[in-house]
């Protein structure tokens, strides 16, 4: 069984074409060099790295080192937003966080998966939105499509499968609202 499923994907035609394949290398030449070897405290010189391969970077923002991107031309993140270590943002899609925001240790923004219905196991990609002044707390998985309203604060380890709605504090596998925040 393992070896006719490995046929079937070898015989499947990616989703991405050769330009952004050829743009994804030269950004993990990028990314595994100069972005990820640079000191802690060159938010500014990350910011132009990935504003050369096409992300949108507000002013103030704080990308750590150790992030990883899958494709910088399909990000857009506001002001004064920080994005720790260890963060992963799989953006096969577009990502969007808004402004003030922060993304803890080891958070997983992934805008990609497969339809597991179909034996090819075609990609299928959705966009996801991070309104502002919300805060993704360590070890969060969001899944694809999902839209985080503004002032929301998901708690360590909790895997979003649904929208969430603005100002509330979420939790959890799957994430549930725990109690309403004060907007200011």
């Amino acid at each position: 069984m393992i070896q006719s499923t490995e046929i079937i994907m070898s015989r499947a035609k990616s989703p991405f074409s050769l330009k952004n394949r050829i743009a994804r290398v030269f950004w993990s030449l990028i990314e595994n060099s100069l972005f990820r070897y640079s000191p802690r405290i060159c938010f500014r010189w990350r910011a132009f790295l990935l504003r050369s391969f096409g992300a949108k970077i507000g002013s103030g923002t704080h990308i750590y080192p150790k992030v990883k991107t899958w494709a910088p031309w399909n990000i857009i993140i506001g002001d004064d937003t920080g994005i720790a270590d260890g963060v992963t943002l799989y953006s096969q899609n577009l990502i969007t966080i808004g402004s003030r925001c922060v993304l803890s240790q080891n958070s997983y923004i992934c805008t990609g998966t497969h339809d597991y219905s179909l034996p090819t196991y075609p990609l299928i990609t959705k966009p996801i939105i991070i309104n502002d002044d919300s805060w993704v707390a360590a070890g969060v998985f969001i899944h694809p499509g999902i839209v985080i309203g503004a002032g929301v604060i998901i708690g360590a380890h909790s895997v979003v499968t649904k929208s969430l709605d603005n100002w509330a504090v979420y939790a959890g596998n799957p994430c549930i609202e725990i109690r309403k925040r004060k907007s200011d």
